[in-house]
């Protein structure tokens, strides 16, 4: 017998922590808490199981290695997942209230649970840009219901929060084509897209890694406009490459972009600048990879380097640190940053600033 509380416990987000469900043998109670009954995505689970095949005098190390517990955890976890299943298709208000609780703890499943991970990714919960709100009310099979014409893959970004997520450069474009982007903010939703490169033959693709492919999306005049805006900034890319040195992989003209000046991305096989960052505040380490700088050829930003001499290394630097910020990421050097700007202020005024003094 299993059943789903309304409310999390405490220490539900410690995983250290013994979470498990009561076990019998031919109704003698063995033990509390026993965690091998139920893989750990499941821990907010309560319940009782009684067993006829087990012997009476189990004990936890026994329970690590026997075959009958192994049955009995996989039947566990698919009841439960099949009680989900019913709870979202018949009751969307009560599984709302589940997800609020629950969910961040479900979406660990997709990592840990291979057999068992398209039921789960089918259960997963996620903010949108079609809702526009923090609320996780958006499944993967909604998404795919309302997919484009000629689109033939899932886009998604991970941010630290939602207004990060929300306000992102790389969903310029996706914006102006009405094309819809998942908005992923929890910490664990970096694991999640790590073990689920696709859904129901779908490719789930970040809108922030390697070059912008919209397949279909795009059109023949946009191909060929690409192409010529490349050849005719080449020039502004290899200065900006220049001067930016060893602090990028890469410099390019981009069209993901329709109001920035420019952003960054992760090469195609790099960690995200986001999943660096998380694991940089757990005190993890992580690998050493540099972003791409990626500039918008439309914005006067940019327009203005194609003229700039004097102060062009000021300009491009500011550009890579306003895009390193606009995408979550913290400066090396911000005081270098504040006189940078300042300066480059002033010698918009040309290079004269007047003090007012009172009276």
């Amino acid at each position: 017998m299993l059943y789903l509380p309304s409310r999390a416990p405490f220490d539900l987000w410690d995983r250290n922590a013994r979470h498990g469900i009561k076990l019998y043998v031919r109704r003698v109670f063995i033990m509390d808490d026993a965690e091998q009954l139920l893989p750990a995505y499941l821990r907010f689970v309560r319940g009782v199981v009684d067993s006829n095949d087990l012997p009476l005098n189990v004990s936890r190390e026994i329970l690590q290695e026997s075959k009958d517990i192994e049955a009995i955890r996989g039947g566990c976890a698919r009841k439960v997942l099949g009680l989900l299943e019913e709870l979202a298709s018949n009751d969307k208000e009560k599984y709302a209230t589940f997800w609020g609780a629950f969910g961040p703890v479900l979406k660990e499943g997709v990592g840990e649970d291979h057999a068992n991970k398209d039921r789960i990714a089918g259960l997963l919960r996620f903010a949108s840009t079609c809702a526009d709100t923090a609320d996780e009310t958006v499944s993967l099979t909604d998404y795919l219901g309302r997919i484009k014409e000629g689109q033939d893959k899932i886009y998604y970004v991970t941010a630290e929060t939602f207004n990060a997520a929300r306000n992102s450069p790389h969903l310029e474009v996706f914006r102006k084509k009405g094309v819809e982007v998942l908005l992923l903010s929890d910490r664990v939703d970096e694991w999640v897209v790590t073990h689920l490169p696709e859904f129901e033959g779908r490719t789930l693709v970040s809108v922030a890694k390697g070059g912008l492919d919209l397949g279909k999306l795009e059109d023949e005049a946009e191909r060929k406009e690409k192409e010529q805006e490349a050849t005719e900034f080449k020039d502004l890319v290899d200065r900006i490459r220049k001067s930016l040195g060893e602090r990028v992989k890469d410099v390019r003209v981009t069209h993901r972009l329709t109001e920035s000046p420019a952003c960054l991305v992760a090469d195609l096989n790099d960690m995200s600048g986001n999943l660096a960052r998380l694991l940089k505040a757990a005190g993890q380490p992580a690998p050493v990879s540099k972003p791409i700088l990626e500039i918008n050829p439309k914005h006067p930003v940019v327009l203005r380097l194609t003229n700039e001499d004097r102060n062009f290394d000021d300009w491009t630097a500011v550009l890579l640190d306003q895009a390193l910020l606009a995408e979550g990421g913290q400066l090396d050097d911000p005081a270098t940053f504040v006189k940078r700007i300042n300066q480059l202020m002033l010698e918009m005024r040309g290079g004269e600033s007047r003090i007012i003094l009172p009276g």
